[in-house]
């Protein structure tokens, strides 16, 4: 059985620090992750990171949705990091011992969605080696430039950047990139694609111009070693590899393991 991610993807995550993976996610899984997230921007979850009001896809404004994080409102989403290729794609790049770190939601609506500025994810879990995290970005919808894409700095995760509160957002930092002299690469990927990258790769997303909304949905796991437990609680930072790994069980009280891949079942079930 051939791996999820090839050999050169693996290189690239540890000479550039970042693998592209086009097609992680097929039809059936991108059209549950599509149903999902409308079904959390309808119940009024995702908020404006500009001004932290709850959000809407329809309104006239500067508008970046986010819902941080997703596992304590979405059963489903919550069983995607325990699926066996999200497993193995992690363990490839970090190795096999790791916990679940954060998991959000970005929504950006038609014509006005604004982007998240420039970061490094370093600059928030401020973990001790770098190369021990890595976030996972997953194009719900299509992703491209004209939608405001993923763009990051290939070789960035080398220097740490100084950041400073965005006086753009209620809750986010930002660093300056001069975007003149740095090699700024756009991740264009059809729905169901995902870029892995190193935690120290500064990246961000810019506006959407075009007329649908686009989603991005982002997983961020650490070597277990370096999690810090006092800032979140177990359950939203769940055990995925390694020793003391439980299925699921402990955080959550089930078997976790196999319940991505059920529910994909039963949904093509549904809507074959």
């Amino acid at each position: 059985m051939a791996s999820v991610l090839t050999q050169l993807q693996i290189d690239h995550y540890h000479t550039d620090g970042f693998a592209v993976a086009p097609y992680f996610f097929d039809g059936d899984e991108v059209r549950m992750m599509q149903a999902e997230v409308q079904r959390l921007l309808e119940t009024g979850l995702l908020r404006n990171t500009v001004d932290g009001r709850p959000g809407s896809a329809h309104r006239e404004e500067k508008v970046n949705l986010q819902l941080c994080p997703v596992s304590p409102h979405s059963p489903l989403l919550r069983g995607l990091p325990f699926s066996a290729k999200i497993r193995e794609a992690v363990s490839l790049l970090i190795g096999d011992d790791f916990h679940l770190q954060l998991d959000q939601i970005f929504l950006k609506p038609a014509r006005h969605g604004t982007g998240t500025s420039w970061h490094q994810d370093n600059a928030y879990f401020d973990c001790p080696d770098p190369y021990q995290g890595v976030g996972m970005w997953i194009a719900v919808h299509d992703a491209h430039k004209e939608n405001g894409t993923l763009h990051l700095i290939p070789g960035s995760h080398q220097r740490v950047l100084e950041h400073l509160r965005d006086e753009e957002s209620t809750s986010h930092v930002t660093c300056h990139v001069d975007e003149t002299k740095e090699k700024v690469v756009p991740i264009e990927l059809s729905a169901g694609g995902a870029v892995f990258f190193n935690y120290g790769v500064a990246h961000c997303t810019t506006g959407n111009h075009t007329d649908a909304a686009r989603a991005g949905l982002a997983l961020h796991f650490v070597g277990s070693r370096y999690l810090d437990r006092t800032k979140a609680s177990t359950q939203a930072r769940p055990k995925l590899a390694g020793p003391g790994f439980s299925f699921g069980r402990d955080e959550y009280g089930a078997n976790m393991v196999g319940d991505w891949e059920r529910r994909l079942a039963e949904f093509d079930a549904i809507f074959s």
